[in-house]
This record gives structure tokens, C-alpha cells and sequence, in this order.
């Protein structure tokens, strides 16, 4: 395993070196940005796949940003690999003491509470303590995770709706925002309320317990899956789907939804 490890460590130390690749001595942590969300993301579309050999691959290529970034780190005269690997394990020494240590617990929630409640010990010690807990939320996440963190973090503070019925009640009073934009004319009004309401729906998932962005690649999946029967009854009918009426097309899509129910 280490040496395995040792050799990717070398193999993107020679690629950043003055004799290496060109296009990896260009990059910076900032051009590296994009490709670090890409790799997750793709490890998540082959475990949704199924495909181990796959699934094998992407890890593989999300370690790299992890080595990449972290050589570029070394360069600086910053930190290293070997630093990144230590402070992981420190911390989840540190806060598995069930484990690790003499704590005993009864079930995976008191794992988790201790887990938080020791998170926020680490938080205190430090230095600068960030002026607000929002500041606690990177600005960097992909935005259905950033509004889930960020009414998360405000729960914690005691800013939160007890129940989900406030919360529905708050989506519906976005939409009617937006359909009063709409019918004024307002144009960045009505955009901005269409925040509101995508930022209230992340609310909904939260008070679920259910991660809103599972669930809307759920969506998008069973989109998929039906446009494609949608598309496979127009082939079959013999006209271009194109020539499809709107109401036509939707009567194959109630079909394809029948089916699915049915089976």
C-alpha cells in the first residue's frame, strides 16, 4: 500500500518538476478547482452505476487532486502529503475516543453527539474564532449543499421552524413572491425570488433528513429513464418527435409513468 502511495507521490512530483509535464507545471489551486468537484462527482455517478472498475478508477483520479494540491503546497514551503495524511488521522483519533480511548457509548447517536460536541471543542481553542457561525459554511460549496449547511448552522443557533408545516408555508409564500414578480414585469425580481424558493426548498430536504441534492439527481435520473420511453413511442409511431404535438407527447409520458407504477 505505502509504496504504492510513495510512487503517486513521486510520479506528481516528476510531473511538476522543470524536466515534467507542461500543462502540470501550469496549474495552480485554482485551476485545479473545477477538476477537484468533477472527480466527486463522478465517484458518485459510478457507485449510483454500480461499476466497481469504475468506481476503482475515480478514486483514483480524486486521490490525484488530493496529491496534486497538496504538492503544490509543498512547493510554497507550506505543507505536505504526509501532513495532510497526519492531521486526518489526528483527528479521527481524536474524535473516536469510544474507540481510541475510554468513552463508552450506546449507539451510533452518541457517537454522533460526541463527535459534534467534540468539533465544537476544536472550534473554541482556536485563535481567531470565526464573527459569525455562517462564516463556519465554505463559500466554495455547490450551492444546494451550501443552503442546506447554512439553515443547519442557523438551526444550531436556535433560527429554525420546529416542524415542516412553517417550512412549506415558506415555500409557498415564495412562489406567490415570484408569481407577483412574474405578472409585474420585473424580471430580476422574479430571478431572485426564484433563489428564495430553490433556497427554501433546501430548508424542506433538511427538516426530511434527506440530502436535496440525492434527491434531485434522483429526479433527474427518473427524467431520464421516461424521456426515453417518451422517445421510444414516438420512434415507434413513425412520425419525427419533433412532429409530435405537446399534448401527444404528454400522453406517452403518462403512459411510461402508468407503466412504472404498475410494475
Amino acid at each position: 500500500m505505502s509504496e504504492q502511495l510513495n510512487r503517486l507521490l513521486e510520479i506528481m512530483e516528476t510531473l511538476r518538476s522543470e524536466t515534467g509535464c507542461p500543462w502540470d507545471r501550469e496549474q495552480t489551486l485554482e485551476t485545479l478547482r473545477p477538476y477537484a468537484v468533477e472527480e466527486v462527482y463522478e465517484v458518485l455517478d459510478a457507485i449510483d452505476r454500480g461499476d466497481v472498475a469504475d468506481h476503482c478508477e475515480e478514486l483514483g483520479d480524486l486521490l490525484l487532486q488530493v496529491v496534486f494540491q497538496a504538492q503544490l503546497r509543498k512547493e510554497a514551503g507550506e505543507f505536505t502529503f504526509e501532513d495532510v495524511a497526519r492531521s486526518i488521522s489526528d483527528k479521527l483519533v481524536r474524535r473516536h475516543p469510544h474507540v481510541f480511548g475510554d468513552v463508552d457509548v450506546a449507539d451510533s447517536a452518541e457517537v454522533l453527539k460526541n463527535w459534534n460536541q467534540i468539533k465544537e471543542q476544536e472550534k473554541s481553542g482556536r485563535t481567531v474564532p470565526p464573527p459569525s457561525g455562517m462564516d463556519r459554511i465554505s463559500k466554495s460549496l455547490p450551492a444546494l449543499l451550501k443552503a442546506h449547511d447554512l439553515q443547519k448552522e442557523a438551526a444550531k443557533l436556535g433560527f429554525d421552524w420546529p416542524e415542516i408545516g412553517p417550512v412549506l408555508d415558506k415555500v409557498e409564500e415564495e412562489i406567490a413572491e415570484l408569481r407577483t414578480a412574474l405578472d409585474a414585469g420585473d424580471t430580476a425580481h422574479a430571478v431572485e425570488e426564484y433563489g428564495d424558493i430553490l433556497f427554501a426548498m433546501a430548508n424542506v430536504g433538511r427538516h426530511l433528513r434527506v440530502s436535496g441534492e440525492q434527491a434531485l439527481q434522483d429526479s433527474c435520473t427518473k427524467f431520464r429513464r421516461r424521456f426515453r420511453g417518451v422517445e421510444e413511442r414516438a420512434e415507434a409511431s413513425g412520425k419525427p418527435m419533433s412532429e409530435h404535438t405537446l399534448a401527444e407527447l404528454d400522453d406517452y409520458w403518462n403512459e411510461v409513468k402508468r407503466r412504472e407504477r404498475d410494475a
